[in-house]
């Protein structure tokens, strides 16, 4: 059995979980919610509210970034100093270790922030079309031009003389003809057994779905504000017992759980949720 899962609620970049306390305040949260209702209602309410406590929470850690690394800088170099002259308290040794730390990890937050921000800018925006790839689409297109084309031994010039050559020689080898054309009668097709037509319908497994999330890249997701597959996969224990539930649901139910939209093939399903 095939499962595609394509999920879009939540805006989430991979640079907060450089912040000191992140897994713990997404951990915390989640598990502080409590909804009612089927599998879809709460797992799409739960990533709702997530969604609002994290984008607070970013906000309020990465306020005065470049203040917060400059203040940072400054005393590690008044501790340097300091350690210069003379020896360092065990009370100042463990705050310039500290310093190191947050230090090392506001600027990879900075990095990873600047890099996710000019590759949003691109997908956006794409390439800047310069002189040198005009310059290449244009020879491009000289080659691929077709100037002339000779019929049966004609030299023929002129776009629409040209067009109605091409058209007129893939009419005559495309036409149908009168011809028999081979059946399908005798052919012995392989057909599934019962266990494996009932495999096509049994109940998502725990490793089906694992399977499916790892399957996708974890930079994918279903828009640039969409939740990726990263952010899945690093909380998939505190995640999988309500996506199991959610998932379990639609397999007894069908079409009737509580989120948006669904498409369903024989062994494949696609669902979104969104807010």
């Amino acid at each position: 059995m095939c499962i595609t899962l394509i999920v879009s609620c939540i805006g989430y970049s991979f640079y907060w979980a450089d912040f000191p306390g992140y897994n713990d305040f997404v951990r915390d949260t989640w598990i502080s919610f409590n909804f009612q209702g089927s599998g879809g209602f709460v797992l799409r309410k739960k990533l709702k509210m997530l969604k609002s406590n994290v984008n607070e929470w970013h906000q309020q850690h990465s306020k005065n970034l470049d203040g917060k690394i400059s203040s940072a800088k400054n005393r590690m170099a008044l501790l340097d100093l300091k350690a210069e002259e003379t020896l360092l308290h065990e009370d100042e040794m463990e705050e310039l270790h500290s310093l190191s730390v947050n230090l090392h990890s506001l600027v990879r937050v900075q990095n990873n922030m600047n890099w996710q921000k000019l590759r949003i800018s691109w997908l956006q925006e794409g390439d800047a079309n310069s002189k040198k790839i005009h310059g290449f689409m244009s020879n491009r297109r000289r080659h691929n031009a077709i100037n002339v084309v000779s019929v049966d031994g004609v030299t023929v010039d002129g776009v629409h003389d040209i067009r109605a050559s091409v058209f007129n020689h893939f009419f005559s080898h495309l036409k149908s003809i009168g011809a028999a054309m081979p059946g399908i009668e005798g052919l012995q097709f392989r057909q599934l057994s019962y266990a494996e037509a009932g495999n096509l319908t049994k109940p998502f497994s725990l490793e089906e779905v694992m399977q499916a999330v790892w399957d996708c890249d974890s930079f994918k997701s279903s828009g640039p504000d969409g939740i990726n597959f990263g952010f899945i996969k690093q909380f998939w224990e505190l995640l999988k017992e309500d996506f199991m539930r959610f998932l379990t649901e639609f397999h007894r139910n069908g079409n009737d759980f509580r989120s948006r939209r669904c498409i369903v093939r024989r062994g494949v399903l696609t669902f979104d949720l969104f807010l």
